[in-house]
């Protein structure tokens, strides 16, 4: 032994994960070897890596192993691996404190969600799955020398508040956890894990694909009394995306897919590949079924691993795929690339850039045999991806067509369904040109806007956009198979444009656009702070007015999401228009006839502006004044 015994206090939050691991967050507790497992194939790579690196390492790496030992007499498992070690600093940011990885802001989302989900994010971090290790035992002890150095650490707590630290001489390269295990109770979910038939269950339903041998001795019994003892591994080692797809069972890619994403659920779809050629590689990949809740968090993790001949390179390769489909998992081992590449060199790989335009065309090639094959399991999987994966089209020019493909929207078809943009062309009338749609913050707002009212009552159908992205893709994706996206709330949308050569319609259009010239002027000038222009309208039938965009004006919503992530954006006056066989429209008309300089119709004309702007959904400039108005003609109606 070396030094004296330091003892030490666990950071606060990491007290509170302690709690939260040992009573909340794992339900089933033989997770605990699964998590010491990863955490030793971790260091494993980890050397490897290092070694190929720093050429003065001098680390043995002949033969990378993990070890399981029993002690029955001692009541002890220990976890042993021969590789990267830790210093003794490392211990400390490691296992006594929690705010490296960023845990102490997921756990206070924890307590205050208390959501399984949220939980299960968690798992994976170094230090919360060497925590599992409490929940097994009543004491942990940790003896570890960090390769490249001759000092070793003892490390020991009882989970309890506090640990010690201990300078530790003649310690091989590596790290060993020593459990000193509790009692089996079967009340309380603990098994008898110096079992070894548990421990090999364990060990196969977690750790089969480690690729490194998990090697326990082992006694084994003749028929004639006679016990021999020897040394076995435990786990097949082969990688799963190495496998033939025929050889792989669903259960197995179940399993690796819960062991890579800490995700519960069974995935949506699996994408199994391998490239040959010029640039070989293998990928397993997963689309799950339910969306992370940190989806769209800036510091969320892409998820795909990258390998390079097995030596695990870096765990969120953000080169391999783009920021819209981050939330797929999964593995890419290539045979050809630099161990030692960098994130910056990946950037800039014409292979990295290969490899990732194939395999976003496979990701979306699975998402559309999903769409195609089960409509019902689609609806599903983008109710909970589709917002993300429109963030694509503002992205990915080179995927337009197969993420258009892919859309899936609410429409007035159907008041349940949504409605692919193929089935929506497919229905659409004679003559009509355009995809018609209309953006706002809920169905129910889009549902009961004025600017429907004529398209309804025609049997045009509209497409109903409620994702705040919806408001920018569409302006941006020039068209669906040679039909251009339309706002049914911008520029002319005349449904009733009479046919060339009809006299009498023309002839009547121009008799109402005469009749209400003058109205139309006046509350141009009336409402000239608030509106650009006052025009009649045909695309209403039982509202009196509604507020419209030019053809390329930003809209209300837009507007909202800019200011609300603190951009000022000047604001937009748009163009009033008018129902003219409303009744409200008609009287006013004959008011205005009757005295044009009767300062009741300033007011008025402030109403009909004011209600058309809460119609759509909007905010009314000064909702004090619009009330006392509105009250006041209440009053005098009555």
């Amino acid at each position: 032994m070396g030094s004296s015994v330091e003892t030490l206090e666990f950071q606060a939050e990491t007290r509170q994960l302690l709690r939260l691991v040992i009573h909340s967050i794992y339900s089933n507790k033989d997770i605990f070897l699964r998590e010491l497992i990863s955490n030793a194939s971790d260091a494993l790579d980890k050397l490897r890596l290092e070694s190929l690196t720093d050429s003065d390492l001098a680390a043995d790496t002949s033969d990378p192993h993990i070890t399981l030992d029993v002690d029955q007499d001692a009541r002890t498992l220990t976890v042993h691996d021969n590789g990267i070690g830790m210093s003794r600093d490392e211990i400390v940011e490691l296992i006594g404190t929690i705010a490296k990885s960023g845990t102490a802001g997921l756990l206070e989302k924890l307590k205050d969600a208390q959501d399984a989900a949220a939980a299960q994010s968690l798992i994976g971090q170094f230090g919360v799955g060497f925590y599992s290790a409490f929940m097994v035992a009543d004491k942990v002890t940790l003896r570890t020398r960090r390769a490249g150095t001759d000092a070793g650490t003892q490390w020991e707590s009882d989970g309890e508040g506090t640990y010690e630290l201990q300078a530790v001489d003649g310690l091989p390269v590596g790290t060993s956890v020593t459990l000193h295990i509790k009692p089996a109770d079967s009340e309380d979910g603990l098994a008898d894990y110096l079992s070894e038939r548990k421990i090999r269950q364990i060990v196969k339903q977690y750790s089969d694909f480690i690729r490194w041998p998990i090697r326990m001795t082992t006694e084994r019994t003749d028929s004639e009394g006679a016990t021999t003892t020897g040394t076995e591994t435990l786990n097949s080692m082969k990688a799963l995306w190495a496998r033939p797809r025929t050889e792989v069972t669903e259960e197995e890619y179940t399993e690796f897919y819960r062991q890579i994403s800490h995700d519960w659920q069974p995935p949506a779809k699996t994408v199994h590949m391998r490239a040959e050629g010029t640039f070989e590689y293998e990928a397993l990949l997963f689309v799950p079924s339910q969306a992370p809740f940190d989806l769209f968090s800036r510091d969320a993790k892409r998820g795909v691993q990258l390998y390079v001949k097995r030596v695990f390179i870096m765990d969120d390769c953000e080169a391999l795929m783009p920021n819209y489909l981050r939330f797929v998992k999964g593995v890419v081992d290539t045979h050809d690339l630099s161990l030692n590449i960098s994130r910056e060199i990946l950037q800039h790989d014409r292979q990295i850039r290969a490899v990732r335009r194939r395999l976003v065309k496979k990701v979306l090639g699975a998402l559309k045999e999903v769409r195609t094959g089960d409509a019902e399991a689609y609806a599903k999987l983008w109710s909970q991806f589709g917002s993300v994966l429109k963030e694509g089209l503002l992205e990915d020019t080179d995927n337009t067509e197969a993420l258009l493909g892919l859309v899936s929207a609410a429409s007035t078809h159907d008041p349940e369904r949504t409605t692919t943009l193929a089935d929506y062309v497919e229905r659409m009338k004679d003559g009509q040109e355009a995809i018609y749609y209309l953006t706002g913050e809920t169905r129910a707002t889009v549902e009961n806007s004025p600017h429907l009212e004529a398209f309804r009552a025609k049997g045009y159908e509209v497409l109903i956009l409620t994702d705040p992205v919806d408001e920018v893709w569409v302006e941006q994706v020039p068209a669906f198979d040679g039909h251009r996206f339309q706002s049914i709330a911008k520029g002319q949308v005349d449904l009733d444009e009479p046919a060339d050569g009809n006299e009498e319609a023309n002839a009547e259009k121009s008799r109402r656009e005469q009749d209400f010239a003058a109205l139309l002027a006046w509350l141009t000038t009336a409402l000239a702070e608030q509106v650009k222009q006052v025009r009649l309208s045909s695309r209403l039938t039982t509202s009196a007015a509604c507020l419209v965009g030019d053809a390329h004006d930003m809209t209300p919503t837009l507007e909202k999401m800019y200011r609300a992530m603190g951009q000022q954006v000047p604001p937009v006056k748009r163009t009033l228009e008018l129902n003219p066989a409303h009744p409200l429209v008609v009287a006013l008309r004959t008011a205005h006839e009757a005295d044009a300089g009767d300062p009741a119709l300033a007011e008025i004309a402030e109403l009909v502006h004011g209600s058309a702007l809460l119609a759509e959904g909007g905010e009314l400039p000064d909702p004090a004044r619009f009330t006392r108005l509105l009250t006041d003609r209440l009053t005098r109606a009555l």
